[in-house]
């Protein structure tokens, strides 16, 4: 349920719903994290779907932001670069430590706000910065967000990103007879606020923290953000498919893992994988 409220303190209010969930999410089998440990070549949907555009890793040094409990962060790191995951819940950041140890796979795990990253890694500058679904929708600013990805990379290193398409997270998603474009589509200031007693695995937990702040940012608005701090375009593919039922009622489950519309799957793109290397 989206409403709209005063803004508060976007942080705090986010950082008490993902360190609630976070324990939740890694007990659920949605994550994997069973898989993770039993077996050293498993990898998470989000990075194995796009390994064809994402290539050889191995001896990258590379920093995936907003990593919650680490699954993607992990398999970056079994695909051979050196990684370090950051995140501003403590909890989720204790999660990604005890799931690294546990698949005895070597991660950094940092606790820092995404817009203090730089400053919170220090001299350490990398070779990629990778970011995967549901991330930037937190940020109120995706001028910000640029600018912290330009100052991670060293130059000739990229950013590697797949997201949820703006047009997706502008639809309502409880409708089931249509696709109605319901929020916004480009940045604004004022945020969506969300209140959900639920959250997005399966879980018996129940919660207390239910109320967020996103925001959504344009495909205009990123990949300008991206040009206006020096970096250059050289990917972007839309895909119709999505890993979670994000439309209820209106999506079929692929071979893939993947989510696809059950009518017309061309009509709209659900998720894009962007790819911009910092000017040298």
């Amino acid at each position: 349920m989206c409403h709209g409220l005063p803004v508060t303190d976007y942080r705090a209010l986010n950082r008490a719903n993902w360190d609630e969930r976070a324990p939740a999410h890694a007990r659920s089998a949605d994550y994997g994290v069973a898989r993770f440990v039993a077996d050293p070549t498993f990898l998470s949907g989000v990075v194995r779907f796009d390994l064809p555009r994402l290539g050889d890793i191995a001896g990258l040094r590379g920093v995936h932001l907003q990593c919650h409990i680490g699954t993607d962060t992990l398999s970056l790191a079994r695909l051979g670069a050196h990684m370090t995951g950051l995140d501003f819940s403590p909890a989720s950041i204790a999660e990604a430590r005890t799931l690294a140890e546990a698949a005895r796979t070597p991660v950094t795990f940092v606790e820092a706000e995404v817009y203090g990253a730089v400053e919170a890694l220090g001299a350490e500058r990398f070779d990629l910065v990778f970011t995967g679904i549901g991330a930037i929708g937190w940020l109120p600013s995706i001028q910000r967000w640029a600018e912290t990805v330009a100052g991670l990379l060293v130059p000739g290193g990229r950013l590697f990103i797949r997201e949820g398409h703006p047009v997706l997270w502008s639809l309502d998603e409880s409708r089931t007879d249509a696709l109605v474009i319901e929020y916004p589509y480009v940045e604004r200031e004022e945020p969506l606020v969300w209140t959900d007693e639920t959250t997005y695995v399966s879980t018996d937990a129940s919660f207390v923290h239910n109320t967020t702040h996103s925001w959504n940012h344009g495909l205009g608005e990123i990949v300008t953000a991206l040009l206006s701090v020096g970096m250059r375009l050289t990917m972007l593919v839309e895909h119709d498919s999505v890993p979670w039922e994000a439309l209820p009622g209106q999506m079929r489950h692929g071979d893939d893992g993947e989510w696809r519309l059950v009518e017309r799957p061309w009509r709209v793109p659900l998720t894009y994988t962007l790819q911009a290397v910092k000017e040298a």
